[in-house]
Formats: C-alpha cells, structure tokens, sequence
C-alpha cells in the first residue's frame, strides 16, 4: 500500500481568533501535521507586528497548543522590502528544517491571498488557505467560532471603520450584535484585531487581563497582560 508522505505545514499566527481557528481546522485534517507557529514581532516594542500583543502571551498561546514559536523580528517602522527580505530568510529556514507548506489564516480578501502565493513563489513551500470563505459567511463563521469555545479580547481597533469604545471588548454575541452595519463580523477588513486566550487546540486558557487603552498610529489599542491565575475574570 502506498503511503502518502506527511505535510509539515508551519501557521502564520497573528496570535487572533482566525489563527486559533485555523489551527483547530487544520489538526481535523489527515495528512497534515501543523509544526510551529509563524509571528511577526516589531522589534522596537517585542510586540506582535499590528495586533500589538506581548511576546509573552504569544509564547504563552504557542506553549498551550504545544508547538515551537518561530519569530520574525521586524524594524520599525517598516518598509514592504525589509520585510518581504526578512520573510523569505524564515520561508528558507522553515522549508530546510522540513517545512512543506505555510498556512494563512485568510477569509476572503483575494489582494492579500495573491500576495501571499507571490510570496511564496519559487521558495518550495506551498500556500494553504485552510479558513478560506466568502464575506456572505463571516456571520456564521463568527458563531461557529463561539460554538466551538474560541475566546478573545480585541486588542486593536480602526477608529475610520469602528468605534474606539469597542476595543478591549469580549468578542462574543454580545459584541457581533452590536456591530455597526457594513464591519465584518470576523475584522477581515482590519476594522479590528483580536487576541485568542481560549481555543480547543490550547491545553489552558491563557488569563489576561485588559491594561491601558491608548492611541497610536491613528489606531486604538488595548494592553493586554497576563494575570496570574485562571481565576481572574476575563475583560466582559
């Protein structure tokens, strides 16, 4: 019988939600084995590169699914050549410590899928788009989400897309049903961006606590830390 060879695949992870889902949608899939985790850290704050989340929580997040953290240290601020340079150095590093294929977790916006296959292109290791899916169902992406026990808190907001007061929230019904019209349920569209402290790949939830709101970059963010026990109440 021919056996089909395993694929290594290395996650881009964002340290939000779309990543944990990917993630778990992944580990359903026969035939791939996810082998670390992928994150962009600005180097001048060792903060996770938009989402503005502590290296520790991500180390946290990478030590509760049990996978390596590969890091990415950026400059900032940073141009779209320094960091394509320094992204193909980590594709070439993966893809010779057996790395197969890099997954993104991508809903629907084609421009930045396109980007990540030209990216891609020439280096041997393949694109996957595991979440793949269509604006009309983000809504119902957003609750299965729930349903399956992912949690997060939104750590960024876009205040030209979304309210400033909606950032540090639980992303939970509550939240989706307060929503304005025309913000996709999910921020595909980078009206927010979350950090995922609960997912059904993690062995813990991670306990965060929600510090400081402040403006920068003509974005919202909130500080997240971690709190010492699981017994903490989550930001609501």
């Amino acid at each position: 019988m021919m056996t089909i060879p395993r694929q290594n695949v290395l996650l881009s992870w964002s340290s939000g939600k779309d990543s944990a889902w990917a993630l778990h949608v992944l580990h359903q899939q026969p035939g791939l084995e996810v082998v670390g985790l992928l994150t962009t850290f600005n180097e001048a704050f060792d903060r996770v590169a938009m989402h503005a989340v502590r290296r520790e929580l991500v180390e946290a997040q990478a030590a509760a699914a049990s996978l390596p953290l590969v890091s990415v240290m950026l400059p900032y601020p940073c141009s779209n050549e320094i960091y394509e340079e320094r992204m193909k150095a980590a594709i070439a590093e993966a893809k010779a410590s057996g790395v197969t294929q890099i997954a993104f977790g991508d809903l629907f916006l084609a421009d930045i899928r396109e980007y990540r296959v030209r990216l891609l292109e020439g280096t041997g290791v393949e694109p996957l788009f595991p979440i793949w899916t269509t604006s009309d169902d983000t809504p119902g992406l957003a609750r299965q989400m729930l349903d399956a026990g992912i949690r997060a808190v939104l750590t960024c907001v876009d205040p030209k897309q979304l309210s400033e007061r909606f950032v540090g929230r639980q992303y939970d019904e509550r939240l989706l049903a307060d929503l304005p019209p025309g913000v996709d349920p999910c921020g595909e569209r980078g009206e927010f961006h979350t950090f995922c402290y609960r997912c059904p790949e993690f062995s813990a939830e991670i306990p965060v606590t929600v510090g400081n709101v402040v403006e920068r970059d003509k974005y919202w963010f909130a500080d997240l830390r971690p709190t010492e026990t699981s017994c903490d109440v989550h930001p609501g």
